[in-house]
């Protein structure tokens, strides 16, 4: 085998092993995917084989609009107060909102979406909005960040209580 020859065969393995570390590398940046709904998550945000979380203790009034009456211009109905435990809070998936109550009487609503990938925050439990798809959490009290890899804050939703109900504004 001549010398010339032997150089295009090093050159061909060289150029071998240059796309197999491009591929891994490929490999490796796809599992970092910013898909709307990744890892076929479905549009609630619910992960494959996971269980959406209790529907409200009220459901027929969850999401409808506001009756006619006193609380007739203020939005649409979610859920009473006792419906949202303090410390805790609810997720309403429909309208893509959570509504905490960090402590007695105190309500805060934020945009249930992750500001990851889009995916929608599922749980709300130890004092943190949970996402389902990458893990991010979120504080109850003000939607900031606790665990990543959301970059910024849950935004804040605007909510009114009137007779012990609480309205999506």
């Amino acid at each position: 085998m001549s010398h010339e020859s032997q150089q295009d065969q090093r050159a061909t393995r060289r150029g071998v092993l240059l796309g197999v570390g491009i591929a891994g590398i490929g490999g490796v940046l796809a599992g970092c995917s910013t898909a709307a709904v990744p890892y076929g998550a479905d549009e609630a945000g619910m992960a494959p084989g996971q269980q959406a979380p209790p529907a409200s203790s009220t459901p027929a009034m969850a999401g409808q609009p506001a009756a006619q009456g006193s609380g007739a211009s203020m939005g649409t109905l979610l859920a009473q107060v006792t419906d949202i435990p303090v410390g805790g809070g609810k997720v309403f998936s429909a309208q893509k909102v959570v509504v905490t109550q960090p402590a007695k009487g105190e309500f805060k609503a934020f945009s249930a979406v992750c500001t990851h990938v889009g995916c929608v925050c599922n749980v709300v439990s130890n004092g943190t909005i949970n996402c389902p798809c990458h893990g991010s959490e979120f504080k109850i009290t003000n939607g900031a960040v606790v665990t990543g890899p959301a970059p910024t804050p849950l935004p804040a939703r605007t909510i009114a209580i009137s007779d012990d109900k609480i309205y999506l504004a």
